[in-house]
């Protein structure tokens, strides 16, 4: 099933469930007013959702029109937002761009930050960028919502725990992260508020394109209406969702409807990192990664952060074309205080 969160004024929005071809949805707030009231009761909302669902496919279910500009984040807000970076070659390559060396157990023991949860942006609001120089960068990424998981719990308790899959745009502030990591404490000012895809879809939906751990299938990332990143979401993953999930429950649980990402989907070129979309290569889900190659290729980094003005639009689609998820769609616009 797919499941949205349109905007109705309130901080949570209302649950909807949504077409297969994300064109019609169904309120159900007799079923769970909000994303998160139904992650709290699961076990019971989610087959009368399910139920819902079939609804709408076969015609039995009163349908509304389904706008994908009318949809917040799935969650709104959430008690967690945990950003892994399970794709070690973009790791490997941005902490390059900062002359940062990397550890070998980067490979072996996963990467995670929290970041804030409390205001997640909806997937076609804007982008606010208070200063150019702050160096603003789209992260595409994969991101999955989990229901209580126990701490210390095993990869196979971790994977029976994922119920929704979606989209981020883990927005990134390149010029504030070296300063504030050299403080030792981890990320804050530099990771303002993500965005995620208009829909959020459970992992029977994915059909053989999720693997239990992995979405084997591009994502598609573009810049000012041209392509920029066509990476293969199940291709270079060093940790799948299962094991980041293990992660971040080792010494803690996780509370229903935590999110986890993957980190920036990245893959490598025959063993090295890659080329752009427009010389035949996968792209990048980010501008940090295209930066670096750059100047390994020619000396200096010549492609600059995103401006204002600029239009970001992270998407995947199924093998026959489809939107899967929906769009995520944000113009980077000047915030200013009133």
């Amino acid at each position: 099933m797919k499941l949205a969160t349109l905007k109705d004024g309130s901080r949570d929005g209302k649950l909807v469930v949504v077409s297969r071809d994300l064109t019609r949805c169904s309120e159900v707030g007799h079923i769970a007013r909000t994303l998160q009231a139904a992650l709290d009761d699961w076990a019971h909302a989610g087959p009368r959702l399910a139920r819902v669902a079939d609804g709408i496919e076969t015609g039995s279910q009163p349908t509304i029109r389904f706008h994908e500009h009318d949809a917040l984040s799935p969650l709104p807000r959430a008690y967690q937002w945990a950003d892994g970076s399970a794709y070690v070659n973009h790791v490997e390559l941005v902490r390059k761009a900062r002359n940062a060396e990397m550890p070998a157990s980067f490979w072996t023991d996963p990467l995670m930050y929290q970041g804030g949860s409390d205001s997640f942006i909806a997937p076609r609001d804007p982008i606010p960028l208070a200063d150019e120089s702050f160096g603003v960068d789209m992260e595409g990424e994969v991101a999955v919502v989990v229901d209580d998981v126990p701490m210390a719990a095993t990869i196979d308790e971790a994977r029976a725990a994922i119920r929704l899959v979606m989209l981020v745009n883990d927005v990134s502030l390149r010029g504030l992260i070296p300063a504030e990591l050299a403080k030792g404490f981890g990320f804050f000012q530099s990771k303002p508020s993500s965005a995620f895809s208009p829909v959020a879809v459970s992992p029977d939906e994915l059909g053989d394109a999720w693997d239990g751990g992995k979405l084997h299938l591009p994502l598609c990332v573009d810049l000012n209406g041209k392509p920029f990143g066509r990476a293969n979401a199940g291709i270079d993953m060093t940790f799948d969702f299962a094991q980041l999930v293990a992660h971040a429950a080792k010494t803690r649980p996780l509370s229903a409807g935590t999110i986890i990402g993957s980190g920036t989907v990245s893959n490598k070129l025959d063993g090295g990192p890659g080329k752009p979309v427009a010389e035949g290569g996968a792209g990048y889900s980010c501008i940090a990664e295209l930066r670096m190659i750059e100047t390994i290729v020619g000396g200096a980094a010549k492609t600059h952060f995103l401006r204002v003005g600029d239009v970001v639009r992270i998407e995947m689609k199924d093998k026959a074309g489809h939107s899967i998820f929906g769009a995520i769609e944000q113009t980077v616009e000047h915030y200013g205080k009133a």
